[in-house]
């Protein structure tokens, strides 16, 4: 361990000699310092030392963005990040939004680098990382993750992003922010023809519209939906044409057998307690049973029998 200490400490002192100007040397040598700083970060990391790990991958980045070499010092950067992640899993998670900063600064170098697919993997780490501590800020991740592959035209690894945004948003109940992202999500998995994914989006939506007491926009997802092929006919559409009629016509039997049904319960778990918790506008009503109507038309029936006679034979 003390080893592993000196050496990281040899690599700084170097790091920090190839900085340094003089008469003879004008300019420092940032490349070199650079490469010492890693070599240092490494060493402490290997010795447990992970807060001065971080320091001096922060310190290496500094170095390549001075010598212009920006995908490097991104690189060094996530690595600090990601260094601070592995440093307050062991003591203070009130320190994740600096991992977070570090990693965000990392992304745009990606994308000002010419990397964008690596800004996006970058925030989708991130987001990972923050998703425990604050769900808001994780939605903004993703949704920056999405946006990043959606500019590249890499719509499948966009829509996986929007998928993640979508489910947090359902889970903060921001039902109203969630509709437009699922829409979002939706179009592209038409616009890359996957229309069975298609459908549990429109199964999606109509869940969380029908949560925000919007009856009028769930059926006109269900409507616009018939022009997807394959979708009349589906277990997809007949299931979501029983929860319309059950829910228009206050019928708490029909939408709890649709809820709890496997095509609704094994959704994604966002949405599948979407499912569970639904309920029909004012309470509902329930059917009765065919023994109950029975009983109550016999019953009559003698009642009416009893009024018939009640005057007497005269």
């Amino acid at each position: 361990m003390a080893a592993k200490i000196n050496e990281a400490h040899d690599h700084i002192a170097k790091a920090e000699k190839y900085l340094r100007t003089s008469f003879m040397k004008w300019k420092p040598d940032y490349d070199s310092a650079a490469s010492e700083y890693s070599k240092a970060a490494v060493a402490f990391k290997n010795a447990k030392m992970l807060e001065e790990a971080k320091e001096a991958y922060l310190q290496e980045a500094e170095a390549h963005t001075n010598n212009k070499t920006l995908f490097h010092a991104a690189k060094a950067l996530e690595a600090a990040g990601m260094m601070l992640k592995t440093c307050v899993s062991l003591q203070d998670m009130q320190r994740i939004p600096e991992a977070i900063q570090y990693i965000e600064r990392a992304s745009m170098m990606y994308v000002e680098n010419g990397t964008p697919d690596t800004a996006a993997l970058a925030l989708d780490r991130a987001g990972k990382l923050i998703e425990s501590q604050d769900l808001a800020k994780a939605v903004d991740l993703y949704q920056k993750a999405a946006s990043v592959f959606e500019n590249e035209d890499r719509l499948r690894q966009a829509v996986e992003m929007l998928g993640k945004s979508s489910r947090l948003l359902v889970r903060q109940h921001k039902l109203d922010e969630a509709a437009v992202s699922i829409q979002k999500e939706k179009n592209m998995y038409k616009e890359i023809e996957n229309y069975p994914t298609c459908f549990k989006k429109t199964s999606a939506q109509v869940l969380v519209h029908l949560h925000r007491n919007d009856f009028v926009a769930a059926d006109k997802c269900v409507r616009e939906s018939y022009s997807l092929p394959g979708f009349s006919g589906s277990e997809d559409c007949i299931a979501l044409e029983q929860l319309l009629q059950g829910y228009d016509e206050q019928d708490e039997d029909q939408v709890h057998r649709v809820c709890n049904s496997p095509l609704f319960k094994y959704m994604d778990n966002d949405y599948a307690k979407l499912s569970v918790s639904l309920r029909v506008p004012g309470g509902g009503k329930k059917k009765k049973a065919p023994a109950a109507d029975a009983a109550e038309g016999g019953a009559g029936a003698g009642e009416a029998d009893e009024d018939e006679y009640a005057g007497g034979l005269c």
